[in-house]
């Protein structure tokens, strides 16, 4: 299906090797913003999905998206200029260490789905390699650049796997990036923790909220929890 309809606004796939999948979703509906951001960057946007989510969410009138593979970047700017918030979004075809050497812009929200298979491996298929594996953005790279790019008060929020929570967690802290709030998510109440939902920002708070969110308790059966996150998006929450 190349063609994703949202409630607000639909996201073409076709070109991407990265399809909307419930990471992005999950983050764009969970990313914190109550700095109330003028401005957001999305690191590494695919389809645009993240940003434009953010788009809806907030009143943002800087929303910029960054995408090193062309065919993603094109289709993430197609989606842009198709949403009804097309003045307040733009994507840069660029990689994340081309970005930072000249920073003109902090950013009061900044969000990332980022790669993360570390495995040995890559398939025959080199773009979606590249958008699913770590070291197209390790992330020392891209806490070093949130650290660069985020304003005093900002938020700097992440998808990332459960096992690696604990690394990122202590790289963040060495660029003082403290969190402010971790939420784990499940798949069902018996499976194991999959991915971790993080938010960080420059000042460090004691008592920080952890919470465990669990998506389905049967197949396309939605806990309250995941429906109240997403309603706003998803077509038949």
């Amino acid at each position: 299906m190349s063609k994703f309809q949202f409630k607000q606004f639909a996201v073409e796939q076709d070109r991407c090797a990265m399809k909307i999948g419930t990471d992005g979703v999950l983050l764009g509906a969970w990313a914190p913003i109550s700095n109330n951001p003028f401005s957001i960057l999305d690191i590494g946007a695919g389809t645009g999905i993240i940003a434009l989510m953010l788009a809806q969410r907030s009143n943002a009138e800087q929303i910029d998206a960054l995408e090193i593979d062309e065919d993603a970047y094109e289709q993430a700017t197609d989606n842009f200029e198709n949403s009804p918030w097309s003045d307040r979004l733009f994507c840069y075809h660029a990689g994340l260490d081309e970005f930072v050497e000249e920073p003109e812009d902090e950013y009061d929200v900044i969000v990332s789905n980022p790669p993360f298979y570390t495995e040995d491996y890559k398939t025959e298929n080199e773009q979606r390699d590249i958008a699913r594996f770590a070291d197209a953005m390790p992330f020392e790279e891209l806490i070093e650049a949130a650290d660069l790019l985020l304003s005093e008060n900002g938020i700097f929020s992440v998808i990332i796997p459960y096992k690696e929570e604990e690394s990122f967690l202590a790289i963040a802290n060495e660029y003082e990036l403290y969190p402010l709030k971790i939420t784990r998510l499940k798949g069902t109440p018996t499976t194991e923790i999959k991915r971790t939902l993080l938010a960080f920002s420059r000042k460090k708070t004691i008592h920080f909220p952890i919470e465990e969110l669990i998506i389905e308790t049967a197949r396309h059966v939605y806990t309250s929890e995941y429906i109240d996150l997403t309603r706003e998006f998803y077509l038949k929450m």
